[in-house]
């Protein structure tokens, strides 16, 4: 399961011609030294980490972490051959606990002779905390050079110790002009179409844009349409491709970005990109209850008190999701996106809970004032609980005269409403209950 451009495997000698007409186009066109790779310049610049690893020089391990097809394999089988040292490949797919401790005994008696392994991970994020662990001794100990290959952010999904005895490299999607420069090359090289295609410059350009800065995306979708004949035009990738797919990883750091993305653009009130990111999220094929869960959670963390209806909007949203499904619950999830989107906005309610926690956990959690305390047990009124108290109701306007928190916390404001939406006549009105409820004689 190889995220790069080609498998990590060298082909047998005996058999690359034959390799060379049936393997796919992205594993021909895998790059053959730094010279043809494209991109991640911040990554290759003379004198850098990687640069001197694939350049056979440097003997950090390191951990490569960027979107698919950005070239994380491609990298370590370069370093690999660039090294000269044994190369040892785990899918974290496949391999258990019993194939890591393998291949690093193997990697142990080869050592012994002088012959470091590189030892490449492609996944790493899948490895348990135990596989994870038992690379420890042999990462730290240079046993193996070890080149790990996820697309998660590894602060996340490798375990502390593992990242500290590594360098932690971000590959970045790959630009538009990067992408065109593979194509372009897959479309000329010997290995790729070798010019016996002619591909239209709109049908390259569409490429490039399906790609979404992914290689493999574009030498896929550029070989499924030379199939189709000898000349690639928009037509024949349109209707070789059923749609172009969606960068989104459900399990993977994208998944992150796209959802935050999604939940910052309904904070930042643009119904237009909100949407934009929950049909990304649909098109990918995300959980709708989770995104109904986030609606809910924006609806009083972001909204509150501004629009008193959002919350029971993303509520029925919900409810709807739960109780028809999809795909007609799109409908229902769009409803309550741009109800959030376009409704005033507050934290204030977020941020009173959070001010009056904060008190709390400082100490001032006095007692409750004793006309406020139980009284329906026996004593109750001998310990003056419960006497004094001011039953609202009996009082024409509804709102008397009363000491309600503690004395240490007495005539302090959590909740500050702004003067968004509906939270603009709370405030008006607030003034006003504080200034009745507070009027206590002393």
């Amino acid at each position: 399961m190889s995220d790069g451009l080609f498998d990590v495997s060298d082909p047998d000698p005996d058999v690359a011609a034959a390799s060379s007409t049936l393997s796919p186009l992205a594993v021909r066109m895998r790059p053959a030294g730094l010279d043809e790779v494209v991109g991640q310049d911040h990554l290759l610049r003379p004198g850098s980490p990687l640069r001197r690893l694939a350049e056979g020089s440097g003997a950090a391990s390191v951990i490569l972490y960027g979107p698919p097809g950005t070239g994380k394999t491609t990298l370590a089988s370069l370093i690999s051959h660039a090294t000269g040292r044994r190369f040892e490949a785990l899918s974290a797919l496949s391999a258990g606990v019993k194939e890591v401790r393998a291949v690093i005994d193997v990697a142990r008696r080869a050592a012994v002779h002088g012959q470091q392994t590189v030892l490449f991970i492609d996944e790493v994020h899948r490895f348990s905390k135990t596989q994870q662990d038992a690379l420890l001794a042999a990462v730290e100990n240079r046993v193996v050079l070890l080149v790990a290959a996820t697309t998660e952010n590894p602060s996340f999904s490798v375990v502390a110790p593992l990242l500290s005895r590594s360098l932690i490299l971000q590959l970045q999607p790959l630009a538009a002009d990067d992408i065109r420069a593979v194509v372009q090359r897959a479309i000329a090289d010997p290995r790729g179409l070798n010019g016996t295609v002619d591909v239209d410059p709109d049908a390259v350009e569409l490429v490039v844009q399906l790609a979404a800065g992914d290689a493999r995306r574009a030498l896929t979708a550029l070989e499924v349409a030379a199939e189709a004949g000898d000349r690639v035009t928009v037509e024949v990738i349109e209707q070789s491709l059923d749609k172009a797919a969606v960068r989104y990883d459900r399990d993977g750091d994208q998944h992150y970005d796209v959802v935050s993305a999604f939940i910052k653009s309904i904070r930042g009130s643009d119904v237009d990109a909100a949407l934009h990111y929950l049909a990304r999220m649909l098109t990918a094929g995300e959980d709708p209850r989770f995104i109904a869960r986030r609606l809910m959670i924006l609806a009083s963390e972001d909204i509150g008190m501004a629009d008193p209806t959002a919350l029971p909007t993303a509520v029925a949203a919900a409810q709807t999701v739960q109780l028809i499904g999809l795909p007609e619950a799109q409908l229902t999830l769009a409803h309550a996106t741009v109800h959030l989107a376009t409704a005033p906005k507050s934290n204030a309610v977020t941020m009173a809970l959070s001010a009056a926690m904060g008190d709390i956990k400082a100490g001032k959690a006095g007692l409750v004032p004793p006309h406020l305390r139980d009284g329906h047990y026996s004593g109750a009124a001998a310990l003056g609980n419960a006497q004094g108290y001011a039953y609202p109701h009996d009082d024409p306007g509804g709102v008397v005269p009363q000491q309600y928190p503690p004395d240490e916390l007495a005539g302090v404001d959590y909740y500050r409403p702004t003067s968004h939406g509906i939270e603009r006549e709370i405030g008006s009105r607030l003034e006003k209950l504080r200034a009745i409820v507070r009027r206590v004689r002393r």
